[in-house]
């Protein structure tokens, strides 16, 4: 995101648009399912909204920018209120990531159609040579889906309190759950060895799922 700043201002301000709607998206899916399988917590803070600002957490778009992952403000979840808790925790976990790789592939989906209609201009655009607006939109939209993708990979993780290990937990023995859930009271540990010592294993995670998910799209 850095690199498109300074390649072009306009095609960051989209890809920085759909990423705060990335974002926003992700902690909806969240407080969505949380609300169907009966808690309310989401929704009474004002939480089960695609408003960007009720959803964003500085630091943690400061770092997607930066360093290629991050986070949202997490959505307040009372499992205990789920009418059904083992499925009402898969569901609730995994609601978010489904819905940031359906928007990855509806914008692969679009550059596709883009450099259909303006081949030309799409890879002039992509290789810094010349802009047209097809090309922009191409461009923007290519960094929207990279950003999705690395967000529900990256949430993929079974590391806590990302996605994925409560994901894996929904799929434990019931008897593991209270132990399980005092390890979110050491999430900045999680982060720090994020930002740190799993960085390059993370990051190489993260380059794979986009080679493997933009050439099968590309080529």
């Amino acid at each position: 995101m850095i690199a498109l700043l300074q390649q072009d201002p306009g095609a960051f301000l989209l890809a920085f648009t759909a990423l705060a709607f990335s974002l926003a998206l992700h902690e909806w899916g969240h407080a969505y399912a949380a609300f169907r399988f009966g808690d309310g917590t989401a929704k009474a803070q004002g939480r089960l909204t695609l408003n960007p600002l009720r959803h964003l957490d500085p630091l943690g778009t400061l770092l997607l920018l930066l360093v290629g992952f991050g986070w949202a403000k997490p959505v307040p979840v009372n499992p205990s209120a789920f009418r059904a808790y083992r499925l009402g925790l898969f569901a609730v976990s995994v609601a978010g990531i489904l819905l940031n790789l359906a928007l990855a592939v509806l914008l692969a989906l679009l550059v596709r159609g883009l450099l259909a209609l303006d081949p030309l201009g799409v890879a002039l655009t992509f290789g810094g040579e010349g802009k047209t607006p097809l090309g922009l939109l191409a461009l923007a939209a290519f960094y929207a889906s990279s950003v999705n993708l690395v967000l529900a990979v990256f949430n993929l993780l079974p590391i806590p309190p990302l996605d994925g290990a409560k994901i894996l937990q929904s799929l434990l023995p019931l008897r593991w759950h209270p132990w399980l859930w005092r390890l979110e009271g050491y999430s900045w540990l999680s982060f720090l060895l994020l930002l740190t010592v799993l960085r390059g294993p993370v990051q190489e995670v993260l380059g794979f799922a986009r080679r493997v998910f933009f050439g099968f799209f590309f080529g």
